[in-house]
C-alpha cells in the first residue's frame, strides 16, 4: 500500500498544524536540501507547451529517494471556473523503485513556493524589511503573505491586482488568519504598491512577456521576489531592472532559469548566482544595504522533493484519518502477476 495525501488531507494538515508553522517547517526542509545541493541529480523540467498553457514534469533524486511532480499552467482557466495551476507528485524509494507517497500538490506547490520565497528573502533582503508590495493577488498570494509575515516580520502589505476582486478575496482571507500587527494597503497600480516597499513580490499568471515592474519603480536596497515568470515567453520584470549596476540576480537552478526565468531576456553570459551557493556561505546575498537583490524564481524540482518528503513524514506524525491506496500489487509470488487477477473478472467475461 502507498500513502496518499489528497485535497481533504492536506487541508486538514494545514488546519491542524497552522499555515504559518507549516511554512516555517517546510522552509527548513528546503534549506537543508539546498545545503546538500551536490547530492541531487538535477535537470530542467520537461515541458509540453500549447497555445493556452503548459504541462510539465519535474523530477529529481538524491540517490536514496526519487520524486517527480506533474504540474500545469493554464492562465485562461479561471475564465471557465478552473484553477490556473494544478499538480500532483510522487515520492519513491530508489532502492526498490516502489512509490512511497502519492500526493496532491496544488496546495503543496503554493506552500513550497511561499516557503522558498521567504527562505530566499531571509538570505537576500535587508534584515530591517517590514513593508512588502504584493503584486498579483491570486491563488498564491495568501501563502506569500503569511510566509513573509511569519518568517521575515513583514508588517505592511501593499496590494495590487488588475482584478480588484482578487484583492478583495485576499483581504478577506487574510482577515480570517488573524495575522497580528499586519496592515493591508490597497494600491491603484503596481508602481504605487512598490513605492516605498522594502520587498516587492510579483506573482502574476499571464503567459506573456509583461512589464509588471518598470525600472523607475525600483529603489536602492529593494529585494525583488519575481515568481510569475516560469516558462519561455513569460516574464514580469523590465530587462532594465536586471541590468542595473547595483542589481544582483539569484536563481534556483541556472540552466532552467536561463530558459524560463526573467533572465531569458538577457544574454547567456549574464552573471547570476544560485541560491544554494548563498545559503552555503559561498557568496554573499548582498554586498551593501543599497544593493537591489532579485530572486528570479521559477520553481525547481528539489523544492518539490523536500515538500513531498516533509509531507510524507508530517502525514504519519499527525493524527486523524491517514489513507493508503493499492497503487502497487502485493503478491505472494512476485513472478506471478497474472494469477493475482480477481477471478470474478474472468467469470464476468465468460
Amino acid at each position: 500500500m502507498v500513502d496518499y495525501i489528497g485535497v481533504e488531507r492536506i487541508q486538514a494538515l494545514m488546519s491542524r498544524v497552522g499555515v504559518a508553522r507549516l511554512l516555517a517547517g517546510l522552509a527548513g526542509e528546503i534549506e537543508a536540501d539546498f545545503l546538500r545541493w551536490g547530492e541531487f541529480e538535477k535537470s530542467a523540467r520537461h515541458a509540453i507547451h500549447s497555445q493556452v498553457g503548459v504541462i510539465e514534469l519535474m523530477p529529481t533524486s538524491d540517490g536514496h529517494l526519487y520524486s517527480f511532480k506533474y504540474v500545469n499552467g493554464h492562465p485562461k482557466n479561471t475564465a471557465e471556473g478552473l484553477l490556473t495551476v494544478t499538480a500532483f507528485g510522487v515520492l519513491a524509494d530508489v532502492a526498490t523503485g516502489y512509490p512511497l507517497l502519492l500526493s496532491e500538490m496544488t496546495y503543496a506547490t503554493a506552500l513550497r513556493t511561499a516557503a522558498t520565497s521567504a527562505l530566499a528573502a531571509r538570505a537576500l533582503a535587508r534584515p530591517s524589511c517590514r513593508t512588502m508590495a504584493l503584486i498579483g493577488n491570486g491563488a498564491q498570494s495568501e501563502f506569500q503573505a503569511i510566509a513573509f509575515h511569519a518568517m521575515l516580520g513583514i508588517r505592511e502589505l501593499r496590494l495590487y491586482d488588475t482584478d480588484a476582486r482578487a484583492t478583495d478575496k485576499l483581504v478577506r482571507n487574510l482577515a480570517g488568519q488573524r495575522l497580528s500587527g499586519l496592515r493591508l494597503v490597497r494600491c491603484e497600480s503596481a508602481a504605487a504598491a512598490a513605492r516605498g516597499a522594502d520587498i516587492v513580490t510579483t506573482v502574476t499568471a499571464d503567459k506573456r512577456n509583461a512589464v509588471i515592474l518598470a525600472p523607475e519603480s525600483v529603489e536602492p536596497g529593494m529585494h525583488l521576489n519575481a515568481l510569475g515568470g516560469d516558462c519561455p515567453g513569460k516574464t514580469e520584470l523590465h530587462a532594465g531592472i536586471l541590468r542595473r549596476a547595483d542589481a544582483r540576480v539569484f536563481v534556483e537552478f541556472e540552466p532552467q532559469a536561463r530558459i524560463e526565468g526573467e533572465i531569458q531576456q538577457l544574454e547567456p553570459a549574464f552573471p547570476v548566482t544560485e541560491l544554494s551557493v548563498v545559503l552555503a556561505g559561498g557568496a554573499p546575498g548582498r554586498t551593501s544595504a543599497a544593493d537591489v537583490t532579485i530572486f528570479d524564481s521559477v520553481g525547481f524540482a528539489l523544492e518539490d522533493f523536500s515538500t513531498l518528503r516533509f509531507l510524507h513524514r508530517l502525514n504519519r506524525e499527525q493524527g486523524g484519518l491517514r489513507r493508503e491506496i493499492d497503487l502497487v500489487p502485493d503478491l505472494a509470488d512476485p513472478k506471478d502477476l497474472f494469477s493475482s487477477r480477481p477471478a470474478v473478472a474472468d467469470r464476468a467475461r465468460a
